[in-house]
C-alpha cells in the first residue's frame, strides 16, 4: 500500500493580493521520511509557499493538506501535525531557553518525561547547556536560533517546514542541525527545508522542488533535475543557476 504524503499541495495560486498572485499552480509532495529541498532566488515565493502551508495565508485557489486534512476540515489535527522554524528567531524577550522549550511542549501535549528526554538531548547537541536558564534577550542571534529549533525539535510533528535555518549559525551549529535532521528523517518524519547554501543540501536532501518567479520549474531528485536540464553529473548549484538563467 501507498503511504499517504504528509504534505501535499496541490493547484495552490495565492499571493497578497487577489489580483497579483505570487504563487501560480503549486503542487508538491513530502512522503513519510522525505526531506525535500525548496529552492529558490530571493523573491521566487518560498517563504508565501511556507506562509500558506502555516495558515498565515489563506490560498486564492487549490488545497492544502497535512497529515491527510485541511486546515478547514481539522484545524487541530492539521496545526499539531507541523512544527515551523523561521528565518529570523522569534521569542519571547523574558522568557528563559527552558520556559520557550517547556512552552512548547505543552502546546504539543509533550509528556513530561518525554520532555525532559528531548530537552536534555538537544541542550547537549546544541550546545545550550549553560544558557537554558538564560532570559533570551540576552542571547546572540545565533543562539536565539538555535533555541527556534529546539523547540520545533522538542515537538516531534510528523511534518517541519524550516525556513532558511543556518542563517547565524557556526559550523558546528549547522552540523548539529543536519545530524538532527537525518535522525528525524530515519524515523519517519517529514521535512521541507528552503535554504540558499545549495552546496551544504545537495548531500542531505531526496528530492529538490526549484520555484522561480512564483511557479515550479523543476522538481525530483538530483539526477533528474540534471538530467531535465541536460546537466547529468554536475551539482545543485550549477543545475539550479542554469535553470533560473533559462527562466529569466
Amino acid at each position: 500500500m501507498t503511504p499517504m504524503p504528509v504534505l501535499e499541495i496541490e493547484d495552490l495560486s495565492g499571493g497578497y493580493n487577489l489580483n497579483r498572485p505570487v504563487l501560480h499552480d503549486i503542487g508538491l509532495k513530502v512522503m513519510p521520511g522525505e526531506m525535500v529541498g525548496l529552492i529558490g532566488l530571493n523573491g521566487a515565493g518560498k517563504s508565501t509557499t511556507m506562509k500558506h502551508i502555516l495558515g498565515l495565508m489563506n490560498p486564492q485557489k487549490g488545497e492544502i493538506r497535512v497529515d491527510g486534512t485541511t486546515r478547514s476540515q481539522n484545524l487541530e489535527q492539521y496545526q499539531g501535525a507541523l512544527a515551523f522554524v523561521p528565518e529570523s528567531p522569534l521569542l519571547y524577550e523574558e522568557m528563559t531557553v527552558r520556559e520557550h522549550l517547556e512552552f512548547t511542549a505543552r502546546a504539543y501535549g509533550v509528556e513530561r518525561n518525554r520532555y525532559e528526554e528531548r530537552s536534555a538531548e538537544l541542550s547537549r547537541m546544541f550546545r545550550m547547556e549553560d544558557k537554558m536558564d538564560s532570559l533570551s534577550i540576552h542571547l546572540s542571534k545565533g543562539m536565539k536560533q538555535k533555541v527556534m529549533i529546539m523547540c520545533a525539535f522538542v515537538a516531534r510533528p510528523k511534518l517541519y517546514i524550516i525556513d532558511e535555518p543556518f542563517l547565524g549559525l557556526d559550523p558546528l551549529g549547522i552540523r548539529s542541525l543536519l545530524d538532527f535532521l537525518m535522525k528525524l528523517r530515519s524515523e519517519g518524519a517529514s521535512i521541507l527545508l528552503s535554504s540558499h547554501i545549495l552546496s551544504t543540501i545537495e548531500n542531505y536532501c531526496d528530492r529538490f522542488v526549484v520555484l522561480h518567479r512564483g511557479r515550479i520549474i523543476k522538481q525530483g531528485t538530483l539526477d533528474e533535475i540534471a538530467a531535465a536540464a541536460g546537466m547529468p553529473g554536475q551539482p545543485l548549484e550549477q543545475i539550479f543557476y542554469s535553470l533560473v538563467q533559462d527562466g529569466e
